[in-house]
């Protein structure tokens, strides 16, 4: 997060300060999500969870032996014969491994030239398609799908478009994720508030010109459609804009912004101040956060300890403002106002009003195959 700072004269000393400053989220702070996890939809979103508990009870009705449903399946492809729609789901639901997922693919494009889009309508397979991809590490297939003209309205609803950029996002392929939002859109699928979500959250990592301009027609075009966009969503745009080094389109994005209660957005706004070189108000935002006067059964504004080194090491040159800043810092620190949790932690935060993601069943697998490429993609900048 760097160059969310970067600015002015000082350019340099201020990010080597900055990268000094930024501290590993502690195991208990309150809202960190664990190392090494990031996270952009909920299992309400995604029904992986779901989808595994159902392949246990389709493996169970075949006990445990899948090969003789291939087989049957495969007899079935060769004489050309009518897939049904249970044979499809089930066999989606036993595949496996990547060779299984070769048939499925197989048994796809049949389906869809024997059904058209007509079938469709009564289940939705995209979705099932892409956490079968997503469980099994498989993005190729499923980008090549979900592109492929010949299979047009089979991918007919944003789940599939969804779990596929999220799956993109989380191995750090933030190209293709973008890749497939284009397609999304050329395929005419309706924007939610979770594309917003996973869209600005790709471009906050492209993190260059593009996606800033990205972000701004995604903005201008939700205005226009009148569609509401999620808190995270604009507080990944402010966050893109300020590494952009573009405070005016942040300072514009965080005036949009409802929810001014959220810590998200009260440490954004102090990073807004911050690049905007207003001190004062900076000084000011802190101060009524310390005269706040909370319940307990109410959570508390937080700020970061990364942003608060930003504000103190801004302020270094003026001993009015430094004493003043030292003298609120104490203060939060002693009502416990102050987080080690970083502002991309924030930011990947789920909100407390959603579910807990997904403690999925196969985790041995799932582990192996998704926690290194999360770890070392999705967190480095």
């Amino acid at each position: 997060m760097a160059v969310v700072l970067a600015g002015g004269s000082r350019r340099v000393a201020r990010e080597a300060v900055w990268r000094s400053a930024v501290h590993p989220p502690s195991s208990g702070c309150w809202g960190c999500a664990p190392a090494g996890k990031r996270y952009l939809l909920t299992e309400e979103d995604t029904k992986l969870q779901e989808f595994q508990q159902m392949k246990v009870v389709i493996r169970n009705e075949v006990h445990g032996n899948k090969d003789p449903y291939f087989k049957s399946i495969k007899e079935k492809l060769k004489k050309n014969e009518i897939i049904l729609k249970t044979e499809l789901k089930n066999l989606l639901h036993l595949c496996q491994t990547s060779s299984d997922v070769e048939l499925a693919r197989e048994v796809i494009y049949r389906y869809h030239e024997q059904n058209g889009i007509t079938a469709l309508h009564n289940f939705k397979f995209g979705p099932l398609f892409m956490r079968l991809c997503y469980e099994l590490d498989l993005e190729r297939p499923a980008v090549e799908l979900i592109k492929d003209q010949n299979l047009r309205g089979f991918f007919s609803e944003s789940t599939s478009f969804h779990i596929l950029m999220t799956m993109l996002f989380k191995k750090g392929h933030f190209e293709s994720a973008l890749e497939v939002l284009v397609e999304m859109k050329e395929q005419s699928i309706p924007f939610s508030k979770e594309t917003y979500l996973i869209a600005f959250a790709i471009c906050y990592k492209l993190d260059n010109l593009e996606s800033c301009k990205i972000c701004e027609k995604l903005l201008e075009e939700a205005q226009l459609k009148g569609d509401t966009l999620p808190l995270r969503a604009y507080c990944f745009a402010v966050a893109t804009a300020l590494k952009q080094n573009n405070v005016s389109q942040a300072k514009s994005y965080c005036s949009r912004i409802l929810k001014t209660e959220s810590r998200l957005y009260n440490n954004l706004k102090v990073l807004v101040q911050l690049r905007s070189g207003l001190l004062e108000e900076v000084i000011r935002t802190l101060e009524a956060a310390v005269k706040v006067d909370t319940p307990p059964f109410v959570k508390k504004i937080e700020f970061s300890e990364e942003v608060l080194a930003a504000v103190r090491e801004e302020m270094e040159e003026n001993a009015y403002l430094s004493a003043r800043l030292t003298d609120i810092h104490m203060k939060l620190q002693a009502s416990g106002r102050i987080t080690m949790c970083t502002l991309e932690d924030m930011l990947f935060q789920i909100p407390s009003s959603k579910k807990i993601p997904a403690k999925l069943f196969n985790q041995k697998l799932l582990g192996c195959q998704a926690a290194k490429p999360l770890r070392s993609n999705l967190l480095s900048e």
